[in-house]
């Protein structure tokens, strides 16, 4: 009898060792980056060349871009001046390849 006793414990965890295998997950689509080089003060000043025409030439710029964003923040400076006391924002051109001034009109009202 003390053996079965000491048995019954045994025989109840051997049972209980089976589990069933955990459901697969979904995994999420990946999410596509945008491709295109950070903007540089060369990039910059001819999006801004091109949407303002009778502005003076960029003189320093930089641009600030979030790791994948589809716009990047600039300040810049224009003519002799060497601070950058202006601001834009540049976005991802319809085509998908360059970058363009994403409100050309407030910007060059500036």
């Amino acid at each position: 009898m003390k053996k079965l006793t000491f048995l019954l414990p045994i025989l109840a965890l051997a049972a209980c060792g089976e589990e069933p295998a955990p459901e697969p997950v979904e995994t999420v689509a990946p999410v596509e980056v945008v491709g295109l080089p950070a903007p540089t003060k060369e990039i910059f000043a001819t999006a801004f060349g091109e949407a303002c025409p009778d502005a003076e030439a960029v003189n320093v710029a930089l641009c600030r871009r979030g790791m994948g964003a589809e716009t990047a923040a600039c300040e810049y400076g224009l003519g002799d001046d060497e601070y950058m006391r202006n601001d834009a924002t540049l976005a991802v051109n319809e085509a998908g390849d360059g970058w363009m001034i994403q409100d050309p009109e407030a910007v060059c009202a500036q």
